[in-house]
């Protein structure tokens, strides 16, 4: 688009993800919000209400938004995003992409026919942590990855798995990081598949994954193990600290001797700003310009691919344990 009018953004699916796309887009300045869309007519109203919009008919939205998000559950993605491809209408959809390989790459070829953007909502491709990342790994040679995202059991019901619905966002980290596919991959899961691990071997690197819905203290984190240092991200507080130069010593102290280790720790300034918003921008600046979104569907169909291996995996590990082991 030429003009540097605010775009015309509408958001589908208004629960709890789909209200924070509606508020930060009632927050951008590159965005008007024209209007909501939810199966629940009173919590679109309510949600509308809250921002000077209006809840309107799904095919009416359509008509009249230059951008839309959708926010809807994983099995109704590919319906919903392809009514707004088939509307000529550029559309952010929420991770996972589909909820299935197969109409994943359905919803490829419906993107490539409409031709216009797509982005996949993987948030923490925008955390400033993450994006100040990407600049330290540039003179690094990475051997490992750590990621654990934990939390207590959610109040609302949702139907994917901790690997589909959590643990897809640091696989599509990993996946960028690393920029190649993983050789080999191991993995578990109990508790009806809320509480997951797996282990993704790569060329030169390997990365070890948890997720889980089960725990009581909220924990995102990832570390990368390089030759030279130990880099922490915090997404949380959206903090990085960088461990160099560890030396271990022993020290007389008190008539005795006991150990010391210290090493050289450097905080690296991050910006304070909330992912979503960074994401938001970056989806409204790829529909002005025409450019390829920061997250493709392609890099959404690789995740998912990835986490549906480690849910198949954990299963293929579950039967052959339940299967027993014959005795003579």
């Amino acid at each position: 688009m030429a003009d540097d009018r605010p775009l015309d953004v509408g958001v589908i699916g208004v629960g709890s993800m789909g209200q924070h796309h509606v508020r930060v887009y009632d927050e951008l300045a590159a965005a008007n919000l024209i209007g909501v869309f939810d199966v629940d007519a009173g919590r679109a109203n309510a949600i509308a209400e809250q921002h000077g919009t209006t809840a309107t008919a799904l095919e009416t939205l359509l008509e009249r938004v230059d951008a839309v998000s959708v926010a809807v559950p994983t099995a109704r993605h590919y319906e919903v995003a392809t009514a707004c491809l088939e509307a000529g209408v550029p559309t952010l959809v929420e991770k996972p992409v589909a909820d299935d390989l197969e109409t994943g790459r359905k919803l490829r070829a419906k993107a490539a026919a409409a031709g216009v953007p797509v982005q996949v909502g993987h948030v923490e491709r925008f955390n400033p942590a993450v994006e100040t990342l990407e600049t330290i790994l540039d003179d690094l040679s990475v051997i490992g990855v750590t990621a654990r995202r934990l939390g207590p059991p959610p109040t609302r019901r949702i139907d994917d798995s901790a690997v589909l619905d959590l643990m897809v966002h640091d696989i599509d980290v990993v996946l960028a990081l690393l920029g190649e596919e993983p050789i080999a991959i191991e993995s578990c899961s109990v508790a009806d598949d809320r509480h997951a691990a797996a282990l993704l071997e790569f060329s030169d690197a390997m990365a070890s994954l948890a997720a889980s819905r089960l725990t009581q203290r909220k924990v995102r984190t990832l570390e990368i193990t390089a030759e030279t240092c130990l880099v922490e991200v915090d997404y949380l507080d959206q903090s990085i600290e960088i461990h160099r130069r560890s030396v271990p010593e022993y020290v007389e102290s008190g008539g005795g001797v006991r150990f010391k280790h210290e090493s050289l720790v450097e905080r690296p300034y991050v910006p304070t700003v909330e992912p979503l918003r960074n994401e938001l921008a970056s989806f409204l600046g790829a529909v002005r310009t025409g450019e390829t979104p920061a997250v493709t569907i392609d890099d959404g169909l690789a995740a998912l691919e990835i986490a549906r291996r480690i849910e198949a995996r954990g299963s293929d590990e579950r039967a052959t344990v339940g299967a027993g082991v014959p005795h003579d």
